[in-house]
């Protein structure tokens, strides 16, 4: 004599609260809403301009001109020994290239540096070193190819050399590429930081 037993009667299930107007917290149940005071109870007072309950999200970093002068330096580093591949590569100086030197320089300047008027400036100045550099790296790679010396012999011992190259190769577009990069890696520090 077994009795069969009925799972107890589920109560119906009750409707979620609809969303008004796209909005899922303009309509909240009984259960989500906070607790009611005590009465006699002080309240905590929420932050200004802070919600009851809400975090605010850290600070973003800005104007922390030493990580971007870091910054600017490393990339005007990579950015001139790009530069100075692709010159050592093709044997011709690339003004997409150099744009590219300045945009790098600004935009790392910029990103992590923020709105120091001092970046802007200094990102201009490196790059400018950079293209320089570059122009010479590309020099000892060419100089390194048509010479029994290697490149590393060309550009540490033989610098002097290299200069001299490099005044002899320079035309007015050399100068051109520098103000290029120059006002590249300017403008570029200053929208970065926006």
């Amino acid at each position: 004599m077994s009795q069969s037993t009925q799972p107890p009667a589920q109560p119906p299930a009750q409707p979620q609260p609809q969303p008004v107007d796209g909005n899922p917290y303009a309509q909240q149940s009984a259960d989500d809403a906070p607790p009611a005071p005590q009465p006699g109870a002080v309240a905590p007072t929420p932050a200004p301009g802070v919600p009851y309950g809400a975090v605010p999200a850290p600070a973003p970093v800005r104007n922390n001109v030493g990580l971007g002068l870091v910054a600017a330096f490393v990339a005007a580093v990579v950015a001139g020994g790009v530069y100075g591949a692709i010159i050592g590569l093709t044997k011709h100086e690339i003004g997409w290239a150099a744009v590219g030197v300045g945009f790098l320089v600004g935009l790392a300047a910029g990103r992590l540096g923020g709105r120091n008027p001092v970046l802007p400036v200094a990102s201009a100045v490196l790059s400018l070193g950079s293209v320089y550099i570059g122009q010479l790296v590309g020099e000892g790679i060419i100089g390194a190819k048509e010479t029994p010396l290697s490149f590393s012999e060309l550009f540490f011992q033989h610098f002097d050399v290299l200069q001299e190259a490099w005044k002899a190769d320079a035309d007015p577009l050399t100068f051109v590429f520098f103000a290029i990069a120059a006002y590249v890696a300017f403008t570029g520090a200053k929208k970065a930081a926006l």
